[in-house]
């Protein structure tokens, strides 16, 4: 895949994140072959937009989200200022692509983590949360999930389905609390929808955030301070629908809202 149909692709999904809509299918010229490529993408995206990126998605930490999201590794993306909102959150239904709420534990990072030759370990990148925050990710896919939707390396270049991060107060002494352990709920419009544990999906989120660390400085990115990070899915995907009100509630650790609108 040449630079110039590279950069046609990242102009198509800048223009279609910034105009909050969404299109079927992606002509085969433009899907990009492998996964590195598809990540280089990503960036000319953010190049396009000219927006800060303010954090970054994870997801599909273990295997069975892999098989679901069609891929044999973990995936991340970038999250654009002024998609992070404390709780409670709000969007557009009408302007939210393919939306799924998630419930997540969201790391802020209070240093630099720049690339560097050796790897970063999970001790350095505790040390490097400034607080960890209940969450729900309201994730966006620019592809209309119906037959002629692309492969995983399209979805890549799209940020991996990024969108939204809506947050709660910060957990308080979370580094001596049982995070993994803590059974958390997905509440829709008082109804409980979904169920789920961090020692079952993540082991715990610093372990998807120190592979994002360790990812981003292998490809020269890094990460910074200041930036938020979505750890994954505690509770696994489902559709919203206008007028929705949902709910993470973390039991000791807090609760978190978000209204599709």
């Amino acid at each position: 895949m040449d630079p110039s149909t590279q950069r046609e692709l990242a102009r198509l999904l800048a223009g279609l994140r910034r105009e909050g809509r969404q299109q079927s299918g992606l002509d085969q010229r433009l899907v990009p072959p492998d996964k590195a490529t598809a990540y280089r993408i990503a960036r000319m995206v953010e190049e396009e937009l000219g927006w800060t990126v303010a954090g970054w998605k994870i997801a599909a930490m273990k295997e069975g989200l892999q098989r679901e999201l069609r891929t044999d590794s973990p995936i991340y993306g970038r999250v654009f200022a002024p998609s992070i909102m404390e709780s409670p959150g709000r969007v557009e239904h009408a302007r939210q692509c393919s939306p799924i709420p998630e419930v997540e534990y969201q790391a802020v990072l209070g240093i630099d983590l720049p690339p560097r030759a050796e790897p970063y370990t999970v001790q350095e990148v505790t040390a490097a949360v400034a607080s960890l925050h209940p969450g729900i990710e309201l994730a966006e896919c620019r592809f209309v999930h119906d037959a002629a939707f692309p492969p995983l390396p399209a979805i890549l270049a799209d940020g991996a389905g990024s969108g939204t991060i809506v947050y709660g107060p910060a957990i308080a002494d979370w580094q001596k609390r049982d995070i993994a352990g803590q059974e958390v709920s997905l509440i829709c419009n008082g109804t409980l929808r979904r169920k789920g544990r961090a020692a079952d999906l993540l082991d715990h989120p610093v372990m998807p955030l120190t592979w994002l660390a360790n990812e981003l400085s292998r490809t020269g990115i890094g990460m910074k301070a200041g930036q938020m990070v979505s750890t994954g899915t505690l509770t696994g995907m489902l559709r919203p629908k206008a007028g929705e009100t949902f709910i993470g509630d973390f039991g000791p650790f807090g609760s978190v809202s978000a209204k599709y609108s």
